[in-house]
């Protein structure tokens, strides 16, 4: 939660000093919980075992004994298992009827004091009134919000407030490489439609 606010003091005309006693959080030996394990949590995973993360997942369906073990991924078969252990908690589902407001008041406050909120997914996965009273209320120490609902959050929303949120512009995906190889994937999807052939990545297979 620092980064945003370190910058602006690295940068400011009026800084004169560093101060010693800004204190983060250790990645390394955290517990990570992932909240779906599709493609793109077990990517997170992936990376996150670099770290030596613990990880915990919750999935509508546990993964293969085999990809568990190359990640080094512990299944949670109750969500609220999770949260209870989880240093970080990262929120990487589809939001369908089932997830809107996935996370709400009770959930947050099954979650640790100390941690940390990371939604990757879309913005109306989280209650974001409950996550506001969180955030105010030291419930979890921060959130890190890549989507809102809307977006871009009305400049008044009191999220944009708080000292305890980073929020960026659903920049995800905003690479060069990842924007080019999603055009490539839809032109390939569009020819073959064109061609009668099977859609490679077909939304709701048949």
């Amino acid at each position: 939660m620092y980064l945003h606010a370190g910058c602006q003091i690295a940068v400011s005309p009026d800084t004169k000093y560093f101060a010693v006693d800004w204190l983060g959080v250790e990645v390394t030996g955290a517990t990570l919980g992932i909240i779906g394990m599709g493609s793109i949590g077990y990517k997170v995973a992936q990376r996150a075992r670099a770290f030596n993360m613990r990880i915990l997942y919750h999935n509508r369906n546990r993964r293969r004994k085999e990809e568990e073990e190359a990640v080094g991924a512990h299944y949670c078969a109750k969500m609220e298992d999770l949260l209870q252990q989880s240093d970080f908690v990262m929120l990487v589902v589809n939001l369908t009827p089932e997830t809107h407001k996935l996370i709400g008041k009770k959930e947050l406050g099954l979650m640790k004091p100390t941690a940390t909120l990371i939604n990757i997914s879309r913005g109306a996965v989280i209650d974001q009134d409950a996550l506001v009273e969180a955030l105010l209320n030291k419930v979890i120490r921060a959130a890190a919000l890549d989507v809102t609902y809307p977006e871009p959050l009305p400049r008044g929303h009191p999220l944009l407030n708080l000292n305890n949120v980073i929020i960026t512009p659903h920049i995800g995906t905003a690479t060069v490489q990842a924007i080019r190889m999603m055009a490539e994937e839809a032109i390939a999807n569009m020819l073959a439609v064109l061609n009668g052939q099977p859609i490679p990545s077909e939304v709701f297979p048949k």
